[in-house]
């Protein structure tokens, strides 16, 4: 593995922090169940919240991820495509969660994608190039064709849809979601449950579909179509990781 290599070449800490520790299933598992549709759903959420908690786990006070200036601008296109107009100002910001206990840093916002192979190339760095064996239908795959056909037509399409999503503001008499606490794991979440819950337990009561969208029948921040009672395999015997945020 990758992780492994750079941990032996420079000596640097390393913290393996596995979906089937947090939260009992595997990637495998999950698309097993799942299938090649909507499985990019549940390994988005639950890897957003396991670098949030292998970073409380280490104690570190800022988490720095490696997005590039092409995995913003797809973001940025996806939330339009989406609607998410609200996510937009918060998806091309360098630095977010400022207000919560860990924020995160993405230093490689302007840097294209092909840039950081090729140094990576020139310099004899190790680095990951393949792609997931599971997302051949992501709906992000379409989005980086459509950016790929852009830029051979505008060289500069890639940092103008950027700057796009950074000129976009919310209305200030727009209300955004208050942000609480999930009361199942403790997870930041602005609903009763945190995404991560409510797919676990819709995988664990074998109805992988059902924290798949906006949530359905969500009145007060409950959800309606989900059952506090336990299965074979509950969400009570494994919730999403067990640190304190």
């Amino acid at each position: 593995m990758i992780c492994h290599s750079l941990f032996s070449q420079y000596g640097l800490p390393l913290q393996i922090v596995s979906y089937k520790d947090l939260y009992g299933w595997t990637m495998d598992e999950i698309v097993k169940m799942i299938g090649l549709k909507n499985n990019c759903t549940f390994c988005g959420v639950f890897r957003r919240q396991a670098l949030d908690r292998g970073a409380a786990l280490l104690k570190v006070d800022k988490l720095v991820t490696g997005h590039n200036a092409d995995d913003i601008a797809e973001t940025v296109l996806l939330n339009i495509l989406r609607g998410d107009i609200a996510r937009l100002s918060r998806c091309t910001s360098i630095t977010t969660g400022e207000d919560g206990p860990i924020p995160r840093c993405k230093p490689f916002k302007y840097t294209y994608e092909k840039e950081i192979v090729m140094y990576a190339y020139f310099k004899k760095l190790d680095y990951f190039s393949t792609e997931c064996i599971y997302s051949p239908n992501a709906y992000r795959g379409f989005a980086c064709e459509f950016i790929n056909d852009l830029e051979r037509l505008r060289p500069r399409a890639i940092l103008d849809i950027i700057k796009s999503g950074e000129d976009f503001r919310i209305a200030t008499t727009t209300k955004m979601p208050e942000q609480g606490t999930c009361e199942r794991c403790g997870y930041i979440s602005s609903q009763k449950w945190c995404k991560a819950c409510v797919l676990l337990e819709g995988l664990n009561r074998g109805l992988p579909k059902m924290g798949i969208g906006r949530p359905r029948g969500n009145v007060n921040g409950d959800y309606k179509d989900i059952k506090a009672r336990s299965t074979a395999k509950t969400i009570e015997s494994k919730q999403c990781g067990s640190l304190d945020f």
